[in-house]
Formats: C-alpha cells, structure tokens, sequence
C-alpha cells in the first residue's frame, strides 16, 4: 500500500492519497482544496506517478475545511457517515469566512456505519465509527494504520465544542475503538503530525 500526505490550506488539512499496489486503485481520505476532476490539483499528478485511478474520497467528517476540494464526478465515489449530511449541506456558511469559494454541495454516493469495509483491489479499509467531534465523525483502519479525521491528534482531542460535539462521547469512542487497537497501529489525524495508540494512551492529556 502506499499513502501519499499533502497539506492543505487555510487550515493545514491532511489529506491521504491511498493506492492499493496491485489493483493501482486509490482513495482520498478528505479532500480540502479545490481542484481539478474531483480533487487537488497536486493529487492528480500523484496518481499520474503511479499509475493510479482514483475510486473514493473518504471523508472522516462533514466540516468545510475536509470537503471543500471536492467536485461531484460520476467515476469518483464519495464515502461517508449519513450523520454528518447536516453539515455537508451547510459546507457554504464557512468557506466565504476563510477566503475560499463557495462550491456546490457533494453527492454522497455510499453511507457508511461503523464495522462496514470498503474494498480497494484487495486492500480492505474498516470503517469505525468515531461520534464525539461530530455525530458522524469516522475513521478508517487499513493494514494497521488508522486514518482518524479530527477525533484525535498527536496529544490532544478534536474540539467539541461545534453543533453536535460531546466531549464524553468522544473520549468513549477514542477509548473503546481506538485504544482497543494494537499500540503499534499508527494514527494520521487529520491535522498535525503522525502518531500512534502506544503514545497517545501514554501521553494524551485528554484521555
């Protein structure tokens, strides 16, 4: 599996380039910055090099600042949790705040809930479903990693102070469903630095 990293601003998102080795199928975990065919202009190129077709954009949540590069595009699927749809359909109240253009609002193609496995060639991704920052906040685990969105970052929480967080609930779905993971698995939050289970059960002050 190879994963690919861009930032993207205003906000520093992390968004996730996924190419399954042997099928070269891909998927973007969030897509923040407006692009061409669906997603970021640097991403294109990514996929160019290796020789990938893009299948999904797997958002982890609905806020703004992780759907704002996408453009509906009938070759790409968009994946994610149908308790977020309030604020996917709101994406245009934020994006004028932080000098970004409005865009018209993004088809879901496929609703997920927590245990559903999205298949990319043989590469399988579990969907775990992660309520707390938003209700329908998920991440996505594949091959020991885990793609966590904004439910947790190196040494701290998502904010939950937002329409529909719960600062509980999250701290119950970091502990329950990520904690229960190997230590070994490593986390890419959807800002921020890489981390893993093992340092965040040691380290987060929040938890």
């Amino acid at each position: 599996m190879i994963i690919k990293t861009f930032i993207e601003p205003p906000i520093d998102n992390n968004n996730y380039l996924i190419i399954d080795e042997q099928s070269r199928e891909a998927a973007l975990v969030d897509c923040s910055a407006v692009g061409v065919n669906g997603v970021n202009g640097e991403i294109n190129p990514a996929l160019s090099e290796f020789g990938a077709t893009l299948k999904y954009i797997l958002l982890t949540h609905g806020h703004f600042d992780h759907v704002a590069g996408i453009r509906n595009n009938p070759d790409v699927k968009v994946v994610m949790h149908e308790n977020d749809l309030r604020w996917l359909s709101k994406v245009n109240q934020y994006l004028p705040m932080f000098g970004m253009p409005e865009i018209t609002v993004p088809k879901v193609d496929i609703f997920v809930k927590d245990g559903d496995v999205i298949k990319l060639g043989e590469t399988e991704i579990k969907v775990i479903h992660t309520p707390g920052h938003t209700q329908g906040g998920v991440c996505y685990l594949v091959d020991g990693k885990l793609f966590s969105g904004d439910t947790i970052f190196r040494e701290a929480v998502g904010r939950c102070d937002l329409e529909g967080g719960d600062f509980d609930q999250i701290v119950e779905s970091i502990q329950s469903k990520i904690f229960t993971l190997p230590p070994e698995t490593v986390i890419y939050p959807g800002h921020g630095r890489m981390t893993s289970v093992e340092w965040e059960k040691e380290h987060n002050r929040f938890l």
